[in-house]
């Protein structure tokens, strides 16, 4: 079986010296080297576009390529391009550099100066990775298809109670547990997930508003994928652009992104639209993010019955999240649950703010300390969702992840009364 290579070498003699040695390598068919990062990964979505067979089995990436770093290269390619078994040459041989390579998705790592031997071991190894990859796959794999993975839409009850941070978390466990995981920002006019994950991109949500036929190429060049894995959808920067966005164009999103990742968590805001609505109505689970107040609760209790006059979604398909609870507060989850007519979750949210300020501050949601309460418990929540692979389910977080305990309903009459009323 012939095996076709792609060299990443940015510097013209190490590419000479790596051609010519991959052209020793029986039933080898090398490419011409590409220089730069975005040239290969332009290469290689050009190539999945037109088929699965046209890309090739290994890609070799030079540690000196550029200008994205080789690693984070190496787990984009990984990440994009599944079927292609990624090698790293690099002079640097070390069990830190092997482990992270290991991790960012890399099929073997061949030290510095190449040796033959040593190269063609890890070329058949990668190669014969890529060929079980693709038996498993298809035919079809290059082809967006459906139903595909699992939809998660997370809406808050009014605005501030934290459904961008629900929303974040849930991706986060999903992708910590291994599964392949998109994140959209579907809050077109306020988004806020670009800012929690410190991300700077011109592509949004926007752009694909008006293909008729999304592409996996297509699809890839409006994707962010962020250092924690996440295959990240933007909002628009400019908030006007959302109205671009119809509930056709969101369908059509939506099920592109679900036939392409395992779990796409959906983070529509707490204003409807067309757009959030068509998610919301597609979803496989739809979650309520609400704080226990009354002000809170008479907002989810209005968001569900509008969901229901509009048929986007039934009381009953959807769960609600108390989130900032406290056993002090005199609405419980019972309560919620009760006035709401939806299912409560199993896990309430700590009321532990001040866990999240110092990363909220500074754009590095992901990097949330695993002993954070608050963390633990929106871990705990992508468990019970089924978001999560076990073992990872009860261990993702950095240890088991705790329900809450719920106290009772005890709300007096003219609590329920003021809560529940219009």
């Amino acid at each position: 079986m012939t095996t076709r290579i792609l060299p990443a070498v940015g510097d013209p003699d190490a590419a000479r010296s790596v051609t010519t040695l991959i052209g020793q390598l029986p039933d080898a068919e090398p490419a011409l080297p590409v220089t730069d990062s975005t040239q290969l990964v332009d290469t290689l979505a050009r190539l999945a576009a037109a088929s699965l067979d046209e890309l090739p089995e290994v890609v070799l990436v030079h540690e000196r390529i550029g200008p994205v770093p080789a690693l984070e290269l190496v787990r984009e390619v990984a990440l994009r391009f599944p079927a292609v078994g990624v090698v790293l040459i690099t002079a640097d041989a070390s069990p830190v550099l092997f482990s992270a390579a290991m991790d960012s998705g890399a099929r073997g790592l061949v030290t510095l100066p190449l040796g033959y031997e040593e190269l063609a071991s890890r070329v058949q190894a990668a190669a014969q990775w890529s060929a079980g990859v693709r038996r498993h796959l298809g035919a079809g794999a290059d082809q967006v298809t459906g139903p595909g993975g699992t939809v998660v839409t997370v809406s808050g009850a009014k605005g501030g109670v934290g459904a961008t941070v629900t929303a974040v978390h849930l991706a986060l466990a999903a992708r910590a547990s291994g599964r392949t995981v998109a994140l959209v920002d579907m809050d077109l006019q306020s988004g806020d997930i670009a800012s929690y994950l410190d991300v700077q991109f011109r592509r949004s949500v926007a752009d694909l508003a008006t293909i008729a036929d999304i592409s996996p190429r297509v699809l890839q060049d409006a994707v962010y994928v962020h250092e924690t894995g996440l295959s990240l959808l933007l909002a628009p920067a400019e908030g006007e652009r959302g109205e671009e966005v119809t509930d056709r164009a969101a369908r059509q999103i939506v099920s592109a992104l679900r036939g392409r990742h395992e779990v796409v968590v959906v983070d529509c805001g707490s204003q409807l639209n067309s757009a959030n609505a068509a998610a919301i109505e597609m979803a496989d689970t739809a979650v309520l993010v609400a704080t226990p107040d009354v002000v809170a609760v008479r907002a989810a209790k209005r968001t569900v019955r509008m969901w229901e006059r509009l048929q986007v979604r039934k009381a009953e398909e959807t769960v609600t999240l108390v989130n900032r609870h406290h056993r002090a507060t005199e609405i419980q989850p019972p309560l919620v649950q009760k006035i709401t007519g939806t299912r409560v979750a199993g896990v309430a949210v700590p009321a532990h703010f001040k866990e999240l300020q110092a990363v909220v501050d500074a754009g590095r949601l992901h990097e949330l300390d695993a002993k954070s309460t608050v963390k633990q418990a929106l871990w705990a929540l992508a468990g019970e969702l089924g978001l999560v692979q076990a073992p990872a389910a009860a261990t993702a977080a950095g240890q088991p992840g705790k329900q809450l305990a719920r106290a009772g309903d005890r709300g007096s009459l003219g609590l329920r009364r003021r809560a529940g009323g219009r």
